[in-house]
């Protein structure tokens, strides 16, 4: 008995320092890890800062036209809708059919 103790005390001696070498080596990866996703959420939340920064500058510009020209607006839009409804009821008619027109 007292020989397997006496043979598994190098075994330990040597065992220890490879352990330490071991955790170190984690530790710096672990280091870098945490650097690298620091890295990338910085570069993440500029581009959002950028981001929405501009569709800030979009919705401001939006603002501007709504405010300076309100009700100018609503009578383009129906005029809009206008067109199209004079366009559509023209749909439909075969090319090379003239339409008779009712007297």
């Amino acid at each position: 008995m007292e020989d397997i103790v006496f043979s598994l005390i190098p075994i330990l001696a040597l065992s220890i320092p490879i352990v330490a070498i071991w955790t170190k080596h984690q530790q710096k990866i672990a280091e870098m890890q945490i650097s690298s996703t620091a890295t990338a959420t910085a570069e993440k939340a500029a581009q959002y800062a950028a981001h929405s920064k501009e569709l800030e500058e979009r919705v401001r510009v939006l603002e501007r036209i709504v405010t300076d020209r309100g009700y100018d607006i609503a009578t383009q839009i129906e005029a809009l809708r206008d067109t199209r409804a004079v366009e559509n009821r023209d749909t439909g008619v075969p090319l090379r059919v003239t339409r008779q027109e009712n007297a």
